[in-house]
């Protein structure tokens, strides 16, 4: 006759129970995440002139020498920031360059000894893994969310209106004051910085992979600004025209429509004309402005550039030298 044998979920006698045995791997993980990285999180507090304090945000160390990166949107507009540290140290900080297009920002405080969080490389991130958000959500500081990659590649629009590109989707939780703070994976290495959710959606958070913001802070930090080129038009999108596209055998089913162009600007001298309808740049098709942006990156600058154009009945090719993006009045 069979007998069941009754295995006992108590520690055998005379043991004593072990936290570290009862954590699994996944709690291991996020413990070890936010032990290792929180030290390199701190919170922005921000104010504005006449207003007193504007809120708070999220940031990371990226330098012992005291450079921080964040959002834009954190310090956007503010008199007075303020970098508060996990072991309650409060330094001043000034903002060294600001672009809105992609949502980032670095500022700096004074110091030397700080310590700068592990960057990886988004472009090994695989959909499903660990991902880990540390940031000061609410104004609670230093709480960590953890989820999963939902999505790569997936695209967010800047409060500037421009297009980002490489965007991070995932469930990690984020709410207001994660904003600027990293998104790791289990070995604490920082895959992302989180800037947005989905309001009223569960689930539903971007983050600005770390290839793109480890560029983008690279400029900042050299010129205080990211170089874009220009030409000089004011654009829209528009269908093409059947008849054009069989005629000319185009792939793309839209275009840019030039609806303007500066006086002197780079689009003028090159003989960019109100009505052309803008089909390529260096050979690449552009089908939106979008395209056109991400095709004017600042590779382009003071480099002749042949550019598409269907005018009439005719397409025609012209080089334009782009320049660096305007100032911002």
């Amino acid at each position: 006759m069979l007998q069941s044998r009754v295995v006992p979920l108590s520690a055998p006698a005379g043991s004593e129970p072990n936290d570290d045995r009862l954590l699994d791997a996944y709690s291991n993980a996020v413990s070890g995440v936010a032990e290792s990285l929180s030290r390199s999180v701190v919170r922005i507090e921000v104010e504005h002139r006449g207003r007193g304090r504007g809120g708070s945000g999220s940031g990371l160390v990226m330098t012992h020498s005291g450079y921080l990166l964040t959002n834009s949107h954190v310090v956007a507009g503010a008199s007075r920031l303020a970098a508060r540290f996990a072991d309650g140290k409060t330094l001043q900080a000034e903002v060294v360059g600001d672009d809105p297009d992609s949502d980032l920002a670095v500022v700096k405080v004074a110091a030397s000894d700080l310590v700068p969080a592990p960057f990886g490389d988004s472009k090994k991130l695989r959909v499903g893994q660990l991902a880990i958000a540390i940031g000061n959500p609410l104004g609670f500081e230093a709480s960590v969310t953890a989820g999963v990659v939902s999505a790569l590649g997936r695209s967010l629009r800047a409060q500037s209106g421009r297009l980002m590109d490489d965007i991070v989707q995932t469930d990690a939780a984020l709410n207001p004051g994660n904003s600027g703070g990293p998104l790791a994976d289990s070995k604490g290495n920082v895959i992302g910085v989180n800037t947005a959710m989905i309001l009223g959606a569960q689930g539903i958070c971007f983050a600005i992979a770390i290839n793109t913001a480890r560029l983008v802070a690279t400029q900042l930090i050299a010129y205080g600004k990211v170089r874009r080129s220009w030409i000089g038009i004011g654009a829209q999108n528009v269908r093409l025209p059947k008849a054009l596209r069989e005629r000319f055998e185009l792939e793309n089913e839209t275009a840019v429509l030039v609806v303007q162009t500066e006086g002197d600007s780079p689009a003028e001298r090159g003989g960019l004309r109100q009505g052309d309808l803008l089909l390529s740049i260096a050979g690449t098709p552009v089908g939106s402005v979008d395209d056109l942006h991400k095709a004017l990156s600042h590779e382009r600058l003071g480099v002749p550039t042949q550019i598409g154009v269907a005018r009439g009945e005719e397409l025609s090719l012209l080089t334009v030298t782009p320049i660096e993006t305007r100032p911002r009045s």
